[in-house]
């Protein structure tokens, strides 16, 4: 392959196939991104009338190395040529106009991953931004990330999980956004004028949650006295093998979310629900990502038994114990699916130690998500009301309510005169509050699971050398 040179600092060359986190111009503008950010208010803008807000001109200077940083990043990209140079003209025109709530709609229009999905590709994303589950605030961060797309996973999205905005991804380098628990890239969270009419891609970190992960799940394992399997055991080891069960089991989840029998929106845009209706939207998504994983098992597939276990691993250890108690509806996926296979003999809490049925899992798992996908198919026909209590009646079958919970004591007990969406004001907090066991086990692996915050593979490599 000709190699392509461009200009480099100090009237240098370098090629294009540099990485972004090793060009002199990097650390110039994760700089300047990190010193901008406590200038920003949550909305993004900056107030100059605030303790500790720099002058104008101070604030300017710093946005154009921010700008011109990115300038001297971009031949390293040419495929993203034309969101760079929207991204340094929305830069600027956030200064021209006063620093006030950043409108960057037209350097997201411009900025198409999907378009050219290549493994080992780079990107560097700037933008103001909230991070999920990690900054609240539309503050500036930068990211410098690569694509995951192996032929393998491209041939399958290709013949049968065809998701098109999908981008498998793992960082490079990030600002303090991502020294979080996020793990990723939507632009939906992104300041822009007005929403764009449909998003055209949708990033997940995969090394980070295959890092958390094998993390969180080995410190399971010895906590509960658990006994794997040995290619369960060689998958945990191995950094490289979990990112590939994650991005795949992340492609067919993220597709989930529109296709089956869906009584609404697939995504709940807009729709003020109880957090139980998310808790089982989230889990029917990872449980269909089992359900196919279990076909490409039994066809040979080498990544289909570690995506199966990925997914009961991460539910049942890490999604519980995560997190608040308020309203936490992946927390409650993963005690519903804990529950639901202990009630079937999956699961055994015997002498201090936990045993699995490893032949009964898939089938067992299968079953659940049969009995949610029912539940979707009858909710098809019922009044909204009517669906959700028959899903908190699924949910309740295995999962103790709270003894002052209205929800429980059934229709009667609630104002059934005012909107559903009222009626959500008289969901508690913590509906389903953790079963004894999860208490004890969160006491145990709370230190472990906090310890993931802003975690990376290049941290998992580190802890597992010092091992």
């Amino acid at each position: 392959m000709t190699e392509t040179l461009v200009p480099g600092v100090g009237g240098g060359a370098i090629t294009a196939e540099t990485r972004v986190v090793d060009h002199p111009a990097w650390p110039v503008l994760k700089a300047a991104v990190e010193e901008i950010r406590p200038w920003q208010s949550k909305d993004g803008s900056i107030d100059f009338e605030a303790e500790g807000a720099p002058t104008r001109e101070t604030a300017a200077a710093t946005v154009e190395r921010m700008a011109a940083a990115v300038e001297e990043l971009s031949p390293l990209l040419p495929h993203a040529t034309t969101y760079h140079r929207a991204l340094v003209a929305d830069l600027r025109k956030w200064v021209a106009d006063g620093f006030g709530i950043p409108d960057f709609l037209d350097s997201l229009l411009a900025f198409q991953p999907a378009a050219e999905r290549a493994d080992g590709l780079q990107h560097l994303v700037v933008f103001p931004m909230y991070t999920q589950n990690g900054n609240p605030d539309r503050n500036f961060e930068a990211v410098a990330l690569k694509m995951v797309w192996p032929e393998w996973l491209a041939e399958l999205e290709r013949t049968r999980y065809d998701n098109p905005l999908f981008l498998g991804i793992t960082f490079e380098d990030f600002t303090a956004g991502y020294d979080t628990n996020s793990a990723v890239l939507f632009p939906e969270t992104i300041a822009v004028r007005e929403a764009p009419e449909r998003f055209s891609w949708g990033g997940i970190f995969c090394d980070r949650e295959a890092a958390r992960f094998r993390k969180v799940t080995e410190a399971a394992v010895e906590t509960l006295g658990l006994e794997l399997p040995e290619d369960i055991r060689l998958m945990l080891a191995d950094q490289d093998r979990c990112e590939k069960a994650f991005v795949l089991w992340d492609m067919v989840h993220d597709r989930t979310h529109s296709h089956g029998d869906l009584p609404f929106d697939p995504f709940m845009i807009k729709q003020r629900q109880p957090f139980w209706m998310y808790g089982l939207e989230e889990l029917r998504c990872d449980l269909t990502a089992f359900k196919e994983a279990v076909k490409l098992d039994a066809e040979g597939n080498e990544h289909g038994r570690d995506v199966q276990y990925a997914v009961l691993f991460d539910r049942m250890f890490r999604f519980p114990l995560t997190g608040d108690r308020n309203r936490n509806y992946d927390g409650l996926g993963g005690q519903l699916l804990f529950a639901y296979l202990h009630k079937h003999d999956v699961i055994r809490w015997t002498d201090n130690k936990l045993k699995i049925d490893w032949e009964q899992a898939p089938r067992i798992t299968n079953q659940l998500c049969g009995e949610i996908e029912k539940l979707y198919r009858d909710g098809i026909d019922r009044p909204k009301l009517v669906h959700w209590f028959k899903a908190y009646e699924l949910v309740s079958t295995y999962l103790a309510p709270h003894p002052g919970s209205k929800w429980a004591k059934g229709p009667d007990a609630l104002d059934l005169s005012q909107p559903p969406r009222k009626l959500v004001d008289d969901v508690l907090p913590d509906e389903f509050p953790l079963s004894m066991f999860f208490e004890a086990l969160s006491k145990k692996l709370k230190g472990v699971i906090a310890s993931t915050k802003g975690i990376t593979a290049k941290d998992a490599a580190d802890a597992q050398v010092a091992a």
